[in-house]
């Protein structure tokens, strides 16, 4: 059974919201999937490539597991000799990113799965990855999120995370704002993930924090703490 239905609360209720979540991001990417670079393309090239190369150069040798691996968009910057396993809830975006494999030539093993219920054994992994992804997560699956994540994290290793903040910019917040509703029902998001709330209570060490586009992109080198 996953950590995240036996913490913080009644397992049936913290169950029923990871139903629900898992419905609402599988009802987002399944219809947007056929679009979805297209519609992310002017934030991918003009900025995102460069935030995943700077995560990227943090992640350790060995195995490495890609959290929503969408449709592969980290896919350029996987350290060469790594073996890479990479998650999706949405079958779509799992086949647009074996397509990308296929052209890059790289060797990925996809498999559907929801990142709140991982199928992989305790420290599985030396690096785990999730870009753009947590900001999915409702507050109260944020804290189940990253113990999973840490879960399946090796003693030592690293958990890299990109993802959106809510600027202290007025000119950036009110541009937040305006997309939000967007964001929401586009990518089943929110420009207010409230992850860094949680770090200590999921057992995770900040070993670089980095804002980037001003303060409205987080950048976080995390370690579990020994078990």
């Amino acid at each position: 059974m996953s950590r995240a239905r036996s913490i913080d609360g009644g397992e049936e209720e913290l169950g029923g919201l990871v139903e629900a979540q898992a419905r609402e991001v599988l009802r987002a990417y399944e219809r947007i999937a056929p679009i979805y670079d297209l519609l992310d393309g002017l934030y991918e090239w003009s900025w995102k490539r460069r935030l995943r190369a700077e995560l990227f150069a943090h992640a350790l040798p060995g195995r490495l597991l890609d959290v929503g691996v969408g449709t592969g968009c980290n896919m350029p910057f996987y350290p060469k000799d790594a073996e890479i396993v990479g998650i999706d809830a949405s079958p779509a975006m799992l086949e647009r990113a074996r397509t990308r494999a296929r052209r890059l030539g790289r060797t990925v093993e996809l498999r559907r799965m929801n990142l709140l219920e991982l199928a992989f054994p305790d420290g599985a992994f030396d690096t785990v990855v999730a870009t753009f992804v947590l900001l999915c997560l409702p507050d109260e699956l944020q804290l189940p999120a990253l113990r999973e994540l840490a879960r399946v994290t090796r003693p030592g290793g690293r958990i890299l995370l990109l993802d959106y903040h809510r600027s202290s910019r007025t000119a950036v917040r009110w541009w937040m704002r305006l997309l939000s509703a967007w964001l929401r029902w586009a990518f089943a998001a929110r420009f207010d993930p409230t992850t860094e709330q949680h770090l200590a209570e999921a057992g995770l060490r900040p070993l670089v924090r980095a804002q980037r586009m001003g303060d409205g992109v987080t950048l976080l080198v995390l370690e579990p703490d020994a078990r």
